[in-house]
């Protein structure tokens, strides 16, 4: 099949839905396909332009044999609303304009949502080149800006929802990350097909650090040796609710050989730094964004994993990547999410589930683990196990492919 991946967000850019589709596009050629990618120039999570993609408005590149088309995007350093919209909208007008002009022919157009609003764009490319289009929800857009306080304009929300209807109307298919987000759009539209396509991990990129000496090397060029890690890596965003960690690490401040460790960037770091500077945190340290091809030694030097969200019913049913790839490092992980999250984990006998925005609680099953090294241990192993059974991202890929071919064969 000739397969088009409309997606804003991709590599060189570090990030969960980044990695993962990279992985998609890697499999889905391996198996035969002719995949392009249709993105927006690099930019994220800073808002500025990668060096070496300035001053193009579009730009074509291979990246690792596969064709990768960027366009245009505005860009800025401000998270208000309406620069969103306009990041946003900006992408949509320029990936039309260059999927109409750069794009040939396809089989099948897969659009990452969100952002929701490049569903227009994957739409009018999906009829333009006589595809089939794919819908891809990884996070439940408006519901999601509602509930975290970022959309509360009624009109907006309104055109926002029956957008969100008409995308899933037009679409041939529609996959979803999470059991809950595949129960949420089935609820609403049950003539849909609707599918499961899970997150997962790369057992591959994973098989190096499984010994019981894992990340030691890492541990010792963050200046970490010799100190029980508890880590977090991926968005410091409003979602995440960090804040929670660093009260638990303010809690814990006692223990000389306990230290928190954050990696990567996103709207709420600077703020987070900033507390963490105010309470005067020695056992806290913040580093930069890794480079995707480092993340299983970083993830690797934890010695337990902290995954949070925010308290909100949307994210029971969340599933993020985080929690995949610490597992599959055989780092147990201490989840504050409630629903799918807390229900894997447990399954899986991979961590401790915690209440989310609960620090004291949080301090305290921390302090569970960092007391019993066995514990951890057996969890972590769990963990590793019952990723590489049932989140291989070799099987979810041909899973993918066969509901591919699926609908491509309702054209012939």
């Amino acid at each position: 099949m000739r397969i088009l991946i409309l997606t804003q967000y991709y590599p060189p850019e570090v990030g969960a839905p980044q990695n993962r589709l990279f992985d998609l596009a890697k499999r889905l050629t391996k198996l035969g396909h002719v995949v392009t990618i249709l993105t927006a120039l690099p930019n994220y999570p800073k808002g500025e332009i990668f060096a070496g993609y300035r001053d193009h408005v579009i730009m074509e590149e291979y990246i690792e044999g596969i064709r990768v088309i960027h366009t245009w995007i505005y860009t800025t350093k401000n998270n208000g609303f309406v620069q969103r919209l306009l990041n946003y909208f900006s992408f949509v007008l320029s990936s039309l304009i260059g999927g109409i002009w750069k794009i040939k022919q396809q089989d099948v157009v897969i659009v990452e949502s969100p952002p929701l609003f490049l569903g227009l764009s994957g739409f009018i490319i999906s009829k333009l080149k006589r595809a089939k289009l794919v819908f891809n929800v990884s996070d439940l857009w408006p519901e999601s800006a509602i509930a975290m306080g970022i959309l509360n304009n009624k009109i907006l929300i309104d055109l926002s929802e029956r957008l969100e209807a008409f995308l899933y109307r037009k679409s041939n298919l529609i996959t979803g990350q999470t059991q809950g987000i595949v129960k949420s759009i089935q609820s609403r539209f049950p003539d849909k097909p609707v599918s499961l396509v899970t997150n997962g991990i790369n057992v591959e990129a994973f098989k190096s650090i499984s010994q019981s000496d894992q990340g030691e090397g890492a541990k010792k060029e963050f200046g970490l040796a010799g100190k029980i890690v508890v880590g977090y890596a991926g968005l410091h965003g409003l979602a995440q609710c960090l804040e929670t960690v660093l009260q638990a690490a303010q809690l814990l401040i006692e223990y000389q050989d306990l230290f928190f460790a954050f990696f990567g960037d996103g709207p709420q770091k600077e703020n987070l730094t900033d507390l963490a500077n105010q309470a005067k945190l020695t056992n806290v340290c913040f580093y930069p964004i890794q480079p995707a091809w480092r993340m299983p030694d970083i993830i690797a030097l934890f010695d337990i994993a902290i995954i949070p969200l925010r308290k909100l019913e949307l994210f029971k049913g969340a599933l993020p990547s985080k929690m995949f790839e610490a597992m599959a490092a055989a780092v147990p992980v201490i989840v504050s999410i409630d629903g799918e999250a807390q229900v894997l984990v447990e399954k899986a006998q991979a961590g401790i589930y915690v209440e989310p925005e609960n620090p004291e609680a949080m301090a305290e099953d921390i302090l569970q683990l960092y007391k019993v090294p066995l514990y951890r241990k057996t969890l972590g192993q769990n963990g590793r196990q019952y990723v590489i059974e049932h989140y291989n991202r070799y099987q979810i890929a041909l899973d993918f492919e066969r509901l591919l071919l699926a609908i491509h064969v309702e054209t012939e």
